[in-house]
């Protein structure tokens, strides 16, 4: 089983890139940071991932994720080997997106993109318009 699980924030605001063609199609890749359980003295307090997503993922964390968001990605890791311009052989792995939600909501996180704070979901795009002020009465928030 190949499966992934992290936690973690946004390092800066991910890259969104399309592909040419008719059928053309996104590629999102961002980095998070994920805290270490345990910190030892003079040892980095985070390790740092990097992530990659397609299509409709890739479209959502274009519209909703950036700098210092906090997400739960689900995915698998595969090798991304490539034979660098001296000729030697780099062995490198990335992590595949398969499910991206949010850690926290927004006003923990201060307030988050403005487009997903002002819930400016566009018709027809898969999310559900939701009222403001309805934090109070919400049992998640």
């Amino acid at each position: 089983m190949n499966k992934s699980y992290q936690i973690g924030r946004a390092c800066r605001d991910p890259e969104v890139r399309y592909t040419q063609g008719q059928n053309s199609m996104a590629i999102a890749k961002m980095t998070i940071a994920v805290d270490r359980k345990f910190k030892r003295e003079g040892e980095p307090e985070a390790d740092f991932f990097n992530w990659t997503a397609f299509g409709k993922q890739a479209e959502f964390i274009e519209k909703y994720i950036q700098k210092g968001t906090k997400v739960v990605l689900v995915g698998r890791e595969q090798n991304d080997n490539y034979v660098g311009k001296d000729g030697q052989k780099v062995y490198s792995t990335v992590h595949i997106v398969e499910e991206i939600e949010f850690a926290e909501s927004k006003s923990a996180s201060g307030g988050g993109n403005s487009s997903a704070s002002t819930n400016a979901a566009a018709p027809g795009d898969g999310f559900m318009n939701i009222p403001t002020g309805l934090d109070d009465e919400l049992p998640f928030c």
